[in-house]
């Protein structure tokens, strides 16, 4: 912590362009008199506001101010749209009235309970594509993610890695390797049901070819239904992503062993990994289409009124991305990184490890890696069909056991076909609770949990299931007791 206050002396508001890594800084500038709020420009760290009757209060999550009685409980119906059809909510705003995240990267100053100052860093570098070749741009990557892995492993407690089996997780570890003298320990999560995507198996190649010691976890129905109320509590800024679960069930167990863990977060982001990239650089008339143009729960005749306006913070995003100079792949990264990483895959790892004390690391979202990767052209980005592609080369240069062309499986929590199997008891106990039945026409819910092997009801119907759990626990504070059914009977 000491850095950040030798620098704040040194360079008041400025110094907040300095620090590389994650950050959620709060200084009492006790001569000023002012006090200082700052995030890191990712995003990794949260950080809350409420400008309140006695002066400005901040929290590290939402639920600090509404225990204290400083903001009333309740909810805003735009953000809430977001949560259903989205699975998060974008901007400044909360899905509480009157709380407000500190944007990524913005530094405030507070006087006499109010902001008299503001300013913001920039996540991403500006500018079009760069000209570089293969080689120095390989010569370039591998400087930079040297240097931040060194960098983020750095600690005086045990550390691991989180190793999924992809291309993120496998140039993190590849890069441990050569940094540490002792095995890597890496952990990995899976599913063991039918038809579920599965990538144990190429985490257990890429471990033993690294020669890490390598834990895996069988992530079970049992599990899940015994442990999602307070899976869900912890997710008081909600993001209805599923892989809240096996992060949770994770960190729970990295926690016997290790106090920091190094994850993948930001490489497709950074990188150009999703396939949804690979469309947005079409123009409309070539198929292209625009990111999230369709809600969760378009066409299925679920909610009472379908929502409206729930797409106006990406719209607001999608402007503000395309900034001039940018390829039409760099406004999707950037669009990302400005509500998707830092509103459901960022905190969705900060709250379920630190659930367990223990801390992520993500070397990925590091500015120099930004400064190195994001203006490279497209096309060593995406190439082939796949995304990555440089980091794809960079693992068949340095780590080609990793199998880095192989087709990405991706990753899927089974949630939906588990609901499926439940419909009968679960569906009668999510339409009673006040938080769905405030948006959901209560004779569909039986139909869509029963068909919610299908992968679009699925999603609606984890959504609801999420909503009406998080409903319970931060809106009417319930207190998580006891597996799903009998948390969700509770009155």
């Amino acid at each position: 912590c000491e850095p950040a206050l030798h620098l704040y002396r040194r360079e008041g508001l400025g110094f907040a362009d300095r620090p590389r890594g994650m950050c959620a800084v709060a200084i009492h500038d006790r001569p000023a008199p002012r006090g200082v709020l700052s995030r890191d420009p990712f995003g990794i760290k949260p950080l809350y506001i409420a400008e309140t009757k006695q002066g400005l209060a901040f929290a590290s999550e939402p639920r600090a101010l509404l225990d204290a009685g400083l903001v009333p409980r309740g909810i805003d119906a735009r953000a809430r749209d977001e949560l259903l059809e989205l699975q998060f909510t974008t901007g400044a705003e909360t899905i509480f009235p009157g709380i407000r995240r500190l944007l990524p990267g913005e530094t405030i100053a507070v006087a006499e309970g109010r902001i008299v100052e503001r300013r913001r860093r920039a996540a991403l570098p500006e500018g079009g594509p760069e000209m570089i070749d293969d080689e120095a741009a390989l010569a370039r990557l591998d400087a930079v993610l040297t240097e931040s892995v060194d960098l983020h492993q750095r600690s005086d407690v045990p550390y691991g890695l989180f190793l999924s089996g992809g291309i993120d997780s496998a140039v993190v570890l590849a890069l441990m390797r050569r940094l540490n003298d002792r095995p890597v320990l890496a952990f990995t999560a899976g599913f063991d049901v039918p038809g579920a995507a599965d990538e144990r198996a190429a985490a257990a190649h890429a471990a033993r070819a690294a020669g890490a010691r390598h834990v895996t976890l069988d992530v079970t129905r049992e599990m899940v239904w015994r442990h999602l109320p307070g899976i869900v509590a912890c997710m008081d800024d909600p993001a209805a992503d599923y892989a809240i679960i096996p992060t949770w069930f994770l960190a729970r167990r990295a926690r016997e062993e290790v106090k920091v863990v190094l994850s993948g977060e930001g490489g497709d982001e950074i990188f150009g990994g999703y396939g949804r990239y690979r469309s947005a650089m079409r123009p409309w008339w070539r198929g292209g289409k625009a990111m999230r143009a369709h809600g969760v729960f378009d066409r299925l005749d679920v909610l009472r009124s379908p929502p409206r306006y729930w797409r106006d913070g990406i719209e607001a995003a999608e402007a503000a991305a395309a900034t001039p100079g940018r390829t039409r792949l760099q406004a999707a990264q950037a669009l990302d990184v400005a509500d998707w990483l830092p509103n459901d895959l960022l905190v969705k790892l900060d709250r379920c490890l630190m659930a367990h004390g223990v801390e992520g690391r993500t070397p990925f979202l590091d500015a120099g890696v930004a400064a190195a990767a994001f203006r490279l052209p497209d096309a060593l980005k995406v190439q082939d069909g796949q995304g990555k592609w440089i980091l794809r080369q960079w693992l068949a240069k340095h780590f080609p056991a990793s199998e880095p062309f192989r087709r990405k499986q991706g990753f899927t929590v089974p949630v939906g076909a588990w609901i499926a199997e439940a419909a009968d008891r679960l569906a009668p106990l999510v339409a009673a609770q006040p938080g769905v039945a405030q948006v959901a026409k209560p004779d569909r819910i039986l139909p869509l949990f029963r068909a919610a092997a299908g992968k679009r009801e699925g999603f609606a119907a984890w959504h609801l299931l999420f909503h009406a759990l998080w409903h319970k626990r931060h809106v009417e504070g319930v207190a998580p007791q006891g597996d799903v059914l009998a948390f969700l009977a509770q009155r």
